[in-house]
């Protein structure tokens, strides 16, 4: 695991700048958009003024409701928009309070593999330490065989998860070889 400091960028910053400049670039798209239903409300108001039809007046009248219903998603969807913003910030703020003042903790992929590995291992120590038990107390040279090879997977396991734990700094770092016996 890595602690980022609070005052570092956590990964997430490049994808939130992002975010932000997409937001900006959408609410420009949304205005000119809006800007082109006005200018087409206004140029059908000219034409029926001018021609003074019916069918004229029916284009303004179906115009009109295009702007409406677009003046309407775009103040409403900013609205939203800025509501969920506001939301998203009070959880990070809550976040960051809990959790010790904005400290961010990253698990990387490398970690929850090497969190298996040594998760195995134990599992490895734990059937090694049955077998022990199980063969200990009897007498005969396949019982003293099976506590020999039992004990050397323990101590192989236990060194190969050693090295995982502290990358190779107890020894050479290479994992030991031999015989497991499950």
């Amino acid at each position: 695991m890595q602690t980022l400091p609070s005052g570092s960028a956590a990964p997430g910053a490049a994808g939130k700048n992002r975010t932000m400049q997409d937001s900006k670039i959408t609410i420009k798209a949304s205005t000119l958009a809006l800007a082109v239903v006005v200018t087409v409300f206004l140029v059908a108001v000219v034409f029926a003024a001018n021609q003074n039809d019916i069918i004229g007046w029916l284009v303004v009248i179906i115009s009109l409701g295009w702007l409406l219903l677009s003046a309407f998603l775009v103040f409403g969807i900013s609205r939203g928009a800025k509501k969920v913003q506001e939301q998203v910030a009070g959880v990070r703020a809550d976040f960051a309070q809990q959790n010790g003042g904005g400290n961010t903790t990253l698990v990387d992929d490398g970690t929850k593999v090497r969190d298996m590995k040594l998760d195995h291992s134990f599992k490895i120590v734990q059937v090694q330490t049955g077998v022990v038990k199980e063969y200990l107390d009897q007498d005969g040279e396949e019982a003293r065989g099976m506590v020999d090879r039992a004990l050397e997977t323990i101590e192989i396991t236990a060194h190969n998860a050693r090295s995982m734990m502290k990358d190779g700094q107890s020894g050479p770092g290479e994992p030991l070889s031999g015989d497991i016996v499950d």
